[in-house]
């Protein structure tokens, strides 16, 4: 029966052989088998796989909740939210809504700002919703196919512009989701192909 490479020797006993009767092979042995306690800092990685890095276990639960679907959804509202915000901003300001042509009322200034402040929000909430269905159901096809290609977009396009164009009627919901689709599909071929 061999020896325990692990345990502890007397540091007054000589170092004898535990594998091998060769010193050189014995040595080499107790490199690759026998040292379980050693720190393990030099990983190889193939060149071939280019530069790597080995994260810790920090960085991966944060990039884990990074990629869970739920954080995504919860970006692109806040994100279509700003982008809203900022169409309907430029929108109310180049055609604010004008009086009856027969009568002539000048707005005030509180009045512009109300009327502003309502088509912004209007637009921000708009573009929220759309930007968190979209991203919840490409997240989930992506997660239920297991694979990150163009077609994600496509379905999760024709699924958003059938949900908000259903609301209008059934024709209505089908020209969203080709709509939306096509859409979807073009803009994921402009960003993967640019």
């Amino acid at each position: 029966m061999l020896p325990n490479p692990a345990a502890a020797k007397p540091k007054d006993a000589a170092p004898r052989n535990v594998f091998f009767e060769n010193d050189d092979m014995d040595s080499m042995a107790r490199h690759f088998i026998g040292n379980m306690q050693r720190y393990r800092e030099n990983v190889v990685i193939p060149k071939n796989l280019g530069p790597v890095k080995i994260l810790t276990n920090e960085e991966k639960m944060i990039q884990n909740a990074m990629d869970s679907c739920t954080f995504k959804s919860v970006m692109a509202c806040v994100m279509g939210y700003g982008l809203g915000a900022a169409i309907g901003l430029f929108s109310s300001s180049v055609n604010p809504n004008i009086a009856t042509p027969g009568v002539e009322k000048q707005q005030s200034a509180r009045e512009i700002f109300r009327e502003m402040r309502s088509t912004t929000h209007g637009y921000a909430k708009n573009f929220a919703l759309i930007g968190a269905v979209f991203s919840a159901v490409e997240c989930t096809i992506e997660s239920s196919r297991g694979k990150s290609d163009w077609r994600n977009g496509t379905y999760a396009g024709a699924i958003t512009g059938g949900l908000i164009g259903v609301r209008a009627g059934i024709k209505a919901g089908i020209i969203g989701a080709a709509g939306f689709a096509a859409f979807s599909t073009a803009i994921d071929y402009y960003m993967r192909h640019r």
